[in-house]
């Protein structure tokens, strides 16, 4: 842990990667307190463990959770975050030989509001295992993140690591940003990421309307498809519907 938090600034000296993006004037609402609070979980050798979240409200939030999984574990991590204020999820990993972390989010909502994702993967062992699928979805003024580093130590041969990001904006004013980072010092390695941004497939929206349904049941079929690939690993069906459920809610009546 460090040995006392500090607020980010936008100052040229005093800049972190992890809060490129970050809604600084949120987090002065927040206080330098919330950098603190980490939720510590650790996962037994050859413990599975999984875990949903739904974040985000009107006010800021920030959720920071530090992973370590043991030999042959696995840890599940799906979050829809649509907040109406500044929202971070940040997570750090640290695994285990033989362990795997798989990571799925949803970023989605208007306004002139930050969403945002921070994971920092630590493959300390071999023979581990990672993937991160993260859909962000904006409108208005708003902007979803993701930033994803992935660290490979020098033993952690057989490491195969997967980052996937994509990002759809619904209206012209919106953005996302994808920074992922590689830092990898064993030579028998997989690791890829992949970031694209784009618009609705005008092709399928007219496909739908020439089939009678409503610019509105068109674009919440398409949003759910798109979304729904950051869902795919989550086996609980409930689960999965709770957070597509809350993910599509942000579109009713807002766009």
């Amino acid at each position: 842990m460090p040995e006392a938090e500090i607020l980010p600034t936008r100052r040229p000296s005093n800049r972190d990667e992890a809060w490129r993006y970050a809604d600084i004037l949120a987090l002065e609402r927040l206080g330098v307190t919330a950098l603190d609070d980490w939720k510590e979980v650790a996962i037994a050798d050859g413990e599975t463990r999984r875990h949903c979240m739904v974040v985000g409200s009107d006010a800021p939030e920030l959720h920071r959770i530090r992973l370590t999984l043991g030999e042959g574990s696995r840890a599940e991590l799906f979050v829809t975050n649509k907040g109406d204020d500044y929202t971070r999820v940040e997570v750090e990993v640290t695994l285990g030989k033989g362990a795997h972390f798989e990571f799925g989010g949803v970023t989605i909502g208007g306004g002139g509001v930050t969403r945002e994702f921070v994971t920092k993967t630590v493959h300390a062992e071999p023979n581990a295992t990672s993937n991160q699928t993260v859909r962000s979805v904006h409108w208005d003024t708003a902007t979803g993140n993701f930033l994803g580093e992935i660290k490979v130590a020098r033993d952690a041969q057989k490491t195969d690591a997967a980052q996937d990001f994509k990002g759809l904006l619904l209206e012209a004013g919106a953005s996302a940003n994808a920074v992922p980072q590689l830092e990898i010092f064993a030579d028998d390695v997989k690791c890829a990421h992949g970031a694209t941004v784009g618009q609705l497939d005008e092709a399928a929206r007219y496909y739908m309307a020439a089939r009678g349904l409503s610019p509105q049941q068109a674009q919440r079929l398409l949003v759910q498809a798109f979304i729904g690939d950051a869902f795919v690993e989550l086996e609980d069906e409930k689960e999965r519907g709770r957070l597509l459920d809350a993910a599509l809610e942000k579109l009713e009546g807002n766009i």
